[in-house]
């Protein structure tokens, strides 16, 4: 009722709102979007960044936020966002999600129709995005799919968050900040497990900790290893690592970003995760862990057969894992060129460039 009323009054041409409710705070994606506009134009913002949907708004943030959806020219999303869904967005603005994924594997959106805690198919979750960005156009038709959207309005820019892997100053310096945080790593070959979550969604998030048998993995590690643990944010059960453990095995879940221990892991261990996707530039070894796929194939499934699209050796028990990851650390050669042509249209770090242009030209179309 609010936005209809505000939508009586002109669209602000300078206006965009950037709105959020999987983050508290500007970072990812976003960041480096608004770094790069700001740069290049002098725009009015307003910003709702909240931690997570279940965050009640007060009620003057709905009243602003009714009149800035209903008033700016472009608005920015980057996940899921329930309060939008219902509106028409207005004529000559538009509603540009930046989604905060890279490539695609695993269906979401209106792909899980009938599958446990997809939407019903008559939903209007998504359906109202005028842009949505991705990594390349093999990906552009799941997006278009997941999302209940035309094609023709998924536009494959690249992804901002990771023009980080294509400057060589930035990782350096990511790596000196990591290291001198954990100095214990200095030296060491680094393995970083980092699966997804378990569950329909950021409120029933869970990961069966009993699959990661801590007691194999310590005894598999040797004197230079050591091997990080980083749950995905919404799992908020932590991991109890015993302090006989303590000097070869971290907990790393609260660590902000997982990009820059990415930059100093010599393999990652993932499972359904899309971090694969960001790992795969570096172009070292990847081990994928998946002791329920097929539990997970019934329950979510993939838009690429597993098999087919995974780009390292799948492991099914803590003990093949460990074996492997020994392999890995010995033999680190791998060759992604044909994964990463599949799933990244350009490979120059320019994609926040690219993202910043479509919006300017949406905030300058007529």
């Amino acid at each position: 009722m609010l936005y209809k009323m505000f939508s009586l009054l002109p669209i602000n041409k300078n206006r965009i709102s950037i709105l959020s409710d999987s983050r508290k705070t500007m970072s990812d994606n976003f960041q480096f979007v608004y770094d790069e506009l700001q740069r290049k134009k002098n725009y009015s913002y307003y910003f709702l960044l909240k931690p997570s949907v279940k965050t009640r708004k007060r009620y003057i943030e709905i009243i602003q936020l009714a009149y800035n959806l209903a008033r700016s020219k472009v608005i920015l999303l980057d996940d899921f966002y329930p309060m939008i869904y219902p509106l028409k967005i207005r004529k000559g603005a538009d509603l540009i999600q930046i989604w905060h994924a890279v490539g695609a594997f695993k269906t979401f959106g209106f792909s899980r129709i009938g599958k446990p805690g997809g939407p019903k198919s008559d939903s209007n979750a998504h359906r109202n995005y005028t842009k949505a960005i991705v990594s390349s156009k093999y990906v552009a038709p799941f997006y278009a799919e997941g999302f209940g959207i035309d094609e023709s309005c998924v536009v494959a820019t690249g992804v901002p968050r990771t023009d980080v892997f294509f400057d060589e100053s930035y990782k350096q310096q990511k790596i000196k900040e990591v290291y001198e945080k954990y100095p214990q790593f200095i030296g060491k070959r680094v393995a970083l497990y980092a699966p997804t979550f378990r569950g329909n969604g950021q409120s029933s998030a869970k990961f069966p900790k009993e699959q990661l048998d801590l007691d194999q993995i310590y005894e598999g590690l040797g004197e230079e290893d050591v091997f990080i643990i980083k749950m995905h944010p919404f799992v908020k059960k932590k991991i109890s690592i015993p302090e006989a453990y303590r000097d070869k095995i971290f907990d790393l879940t609260k660590y902000p970003n997982v990009n820059n221990l990415l930059f100093i892991t010599d393999v990652l261990i993932t499972d359904y995760s899309s971090v694969c996707f960001e790992y795969a530039l570096l172009n070292k070894p990847m081990i994928f862990y998946c002791f329920d796929l097929e539990e997970y194939i019934s329950a979510r499934d993939f838009y690429i057969p597993y098999e087919e699209f995974t780009p390292g050796e799948i492991v099914r028990d803590t003990e093949q894992m460990v074996r492997v990851l020994q392999n890995q650390f010995n033999h680190p050669h791998v060759d992604y060129k044909d994964f990463t042509d599949k799933f990244f249209d350009d490979l120059d770090g320019k994609s926040t460039e690219r993202v910043a242009d479509l919006v300017i030209s949406c905030m300058e179309r007529k």
